[in-house]
């Protein structure tokens, strides 16, 4: 399926969800979406978006917290479904785009091309839901789905065309994002 639509449909649909982007394209997907200081970009922080989403909903019960991110910083990040299932947050949802390819260093075939499947492993951890999909319907329903409210941890790995698409560069300045972000929560930003 189309990265950049998928995401988009999923933005159109988070009715006032934070959005906590992983390293390179999906936070390039994100922006190219819209930039809003509901969107937490990580920039060098490979790994860590499935978990500093954990730390937002943890810190925020009464707000939904997407983290979108790509299969190759989720395999980075393997043992975070498990500390995530534990946390057992209701207001986390984990989109993993999978290209099967590590795309930020030259589209070599991830683990996810070779059979690991992110979802399955995220149900076993226990994630209340956990599945893969396969096309932009299915994101329609998931988009429906995700309006409603969780009963623990969700985790939805979206199938994607492996290409390289045009950089849509949010900002950069870790301090900027992290105090727009936190203006937004209505926090002392100082």
């Amino acid at each position: 399926m189309d990265r950049r639509v998928a995401v988009a449909k999923l933005l159109a649909a988070r009715d006032g969800a934070l959005v906590v982007t992983g390293l390179g394209s999906p936070s390039y997907d994100v922006h190219a979406a819209g930039d809003v200081a509901g969107n937490y970009y990580l920039w060098g922080a490979m790994g860590g978006a499935a978990l500093v989403g954990l730390g937002i909903a943890q810190a925020q019960p009464g707000k939904r917290v997407m983290v979108i991110t790509g299969d190759g910083e989720q395999l980075m990040a393997f043992g975070a479904m498990a500390t995530i299932a534990v946390a057992a947050p209701d207001n986390l949802d984990v989109i993993v785009l999978d290209n099967q390819h590590f795309g930020e260093t030259g589209m070599q075939q991830s683990h996810t091309g070779k059979g690991i499947n992110l979802a399955a492993i995220a149900a076993a951890c226990g994630f209340t839901q956990a599945r893969e999909l396969r096309d932009l319907g299915e994101v329609d329903a998931l988009c429906a789905d995700l309006l409603q409210p969780g009963t623990g941890p969700r985790l939805f790995v979206l199938k994607i065309k492996a290409e390289n698409l045009p950089r849509s560069l949010p900002p950069r300045d870790a301090t900027f994002i992290k105090t727009r972000f936190r203006a937004h929560l209505g926090l002392a930003t100082c």
